[in-house]
């Protein structure tokens, strides 16, 4: 028996939502380089980036003034994002950067999302990932592309003007951040909501190691969705989604940030919110359990 097949009987099946991803694109120059021959005149013909004119300004404006506002030892000997730092990224709309400007963003270009935050990071790691994660890994881009008219009128201004800070919760105390292993699920079921029966999720999930966690205003937290008793008329299996859910949800505790060797526990409830991919749902909320863990939360 080769080694290929004693490794097949081995390793688990890749899942539908891996399958998509390895799917989703190509090899471009690493295939020529894998081969042994490098195909640089296809890194050659790939136009320099630029930035527009707004981009420049903003780099040579809010994001200078913010640097010569960053003491990066006393972020880092500190618990929180001073509140004079996190007001002025609120003010400029530093987590406004993909947004469009019909929501009030400054939807800059990847390119600029890039610059500004690497330049950031040459004085402050902890203010340069604040940035990050609400242009990258927020509901922000999600809602553009999944979200329904509904969701990006009342969400998109409040993200664009730091009314709203978001985090994005997928890793898992086991299964790291391996969107296919996480181990949260989201049960289709009825409830009561509102005074009427409506159909719904119902989520469990334990969940660590979430950048902006403490200071979050609302979670885009990843799950599994099953629905055992077919009420979608479908497969019981569904696969990962996402849901918005705001942090005053009833059943939703965030934990601090800590120091390093520090050991945060967390309260983690059963919550439900509107399901933001395929289909808006109205939801109902029941405590079922709760689990308590050790957290790491990243600055």
């Amino acid at each position: 028996m080769s080694l290929r097949t004693k490794l097949k009987k081995v390793l688990p099946s890749i899942s539908i939502t891996e399958q998509e991803a390895l799917d989703a694109g190509d090899v471009w120059l690493e295939g020529s380089i894998y081969q042994g021959k490098p195909d640089f005149s296809a890194l050659r013909d790939v136009p320099a980036a630029t930035l527009s004119a707004d981009e420049q300004a903003f780099l040579d404006g809010p994001v200078q003034e913010l640097l010569g506002m960053i003491d990066d030892s006393v972020i880092q000997n500190g618990i929180h994002l001073p509140d004079d730092i996190l007001e002025f990224l609120k003010k400029e709309r530093f987590f406004s950067l993909i947004i469009p400007k019909s929501f009030g963003g400054l939807e800059f270009s990847p390119y600029a999302n890039s610059t500004i935050v690497a330049t950031i990071a040459t004085k402050s790691s902890a203010v340069a990932v604040t940035v990050m994660v609400p242009n990258s890994l927020g509901p922000g881009e999600l809602l553009l592309h999944f979200g329904t008219q509904e969701q990006q009128a009342h969400y998109l201004p409040r993200l664009a003007n730091g009314r709203d800070i978001p985090c994005f919760a997928l890793t898992s105390p086991e299964a790291g951040s391996d969107a296919g292993g996480i181990p949260d699920i989201g049960t289709v079921t009825k409830g009561m909501y509102n005074g009427e029966e409506v159909l719904g999720l119902e989520i469990t999930w334990d969940k660590r190691y979430i950048t902006l966690a403490p200071i979050a205003t609302v979670l885009g937290l990843a799950f599994k969705v099953v629905d055992p008793e077919g009420l979608l008329g479908g497969k019981e299996n569904l696969g990962i989604t996402c849901a918005l859910i705001p942090k005053d949800h009833p059943g939703v505790e965030l934990g601090n940030r800590h120091d390093q060797w520090v050991f945060v526990f967390i309260t983690v409830l059963h919550v439900v919110t509107k399901y933001l991919y395929q289909w808006t749902l109205l939801l109902a909320a029941r405590k079922t359990s709760v689990v308590v863990g050790k957290c790491w939360l990243a600055v």
